[in-house]
């Protein structure tokens, strides 16, 4: 599609100011975590690393990352494990109810965060602890993120395993392999990196959301966003909250750029 160079510049001068609109609040954000002044007075009037060194010590944002690190680490196995074996089985297999399963499996992504949050509270008050003694706390949190974690994981298998096609697992079964070395030696080696992407992609994921672990996290495990949310508005806390939003970027942007070089690396792999 050609267009004139009045059109090129408006796409040109739309998309950065989005990307203005996005960006520009976070940089102000970084230099706040440095300014000296604690009032945020801007232009700063100075530079400091103090907040950094009050933000490290505080027990409160330590414990607030152990959690979210933990809590990825945790939704992030769930869905590797059951996204990829549910990607195998709609994948390579035909039975009645696919396709209705497969919606079940994407939906979580497309619901709005606090019916699926008001949804497994729910579940929490009403089964979990007057069955099972169970409360809100970071099992419950896992389990929560698992919801969602699993589209991304099974998104990523499920777009591997259709470029793949059946071709070689094929030929592996009529050379006499069984179907777990199948897996082992041709299936696994095919996916390891689409598997790596969406783990990664799920970890990013689990470790930025605050609505859904609103409702699933106990009074004494918040999560590194919401000790964001509960200390934004605290005069003492403000400059601390600003080096904690640095680092949460800081660690969101690595998994999604190890994610989009994976997806890149197989791309040009798949050309040639």
């Amino acid at each position: 599609m050609r267009s004139g160079v009045r059109t090129r510049a408006s796409f040109w001068v739309f998309a950065l100011a989005v990307l203005a609109f996005i960006y520009v609040p976070l940089g102000v954000v970084a230099i706040n975590s440095f300014n000296s002044d604690r009032t945020f007075g801007w232009p700063p009037p100075g530079l400091t690393t103090r907040w950094w060194s009050a933000a490290l010590k505080a027990p409160g944002p330590r414990d607030a990352l152990r959690t979210s690190v933990e809590a990825g680490l945790g939704a992030t196995a769930i869905a590797l494990v059951l996204a990829s074996l549910l990607a195998l089985a709609l994948t390579r297999y035909r039975f009645f109810g696919r396709n209705a399963i497969s919606l079940l499996v994407i939906l979580p992504i497309a619901l709005p965060g606090i019916v699926t949050g008001i949804a497994l509270q729910s579940v929490i008050q009403n089964v979990l602890n007057p069955v099972f003694g169970i409360n809100a706390g970071l099992f419950t949190i896992i389990v929560g993120h698992a919801t969602f974690c699993i589209v991304v994981v099974f998104n990523n298998v499920t777009a591997r395993l259709r470029r793949m096609g059946g071709s070689l697992e094929s030929a592996s079964a009529d050379l006499g392999a069984r179907p777990l070395t199948t897996f082992r030696l041709v299936t696994f080696p095919l996916l390891r990196t689409a598997i790596l992407a969406g783990a990664l992609l799920a970890f990013a994921l689990s470790f930025d959301e605050i609505v859904v672990t609103t409702f699933t996290a106990g009074p004494g495990t918040p999560t590194l966003p919401i000790w964001i949310f509960n200390n934004l508005f605290r005069p003492n806390q403000a400059p601390v909250v600003n080096v904690v939003a640095v680092i949460l970027v800081a660690v969101s942007i690595l998994p999604v750029w190890l994610a989009l070089r994976l997806s890149g690396t197989e791309a040009a792999e798949s050309r040639l």
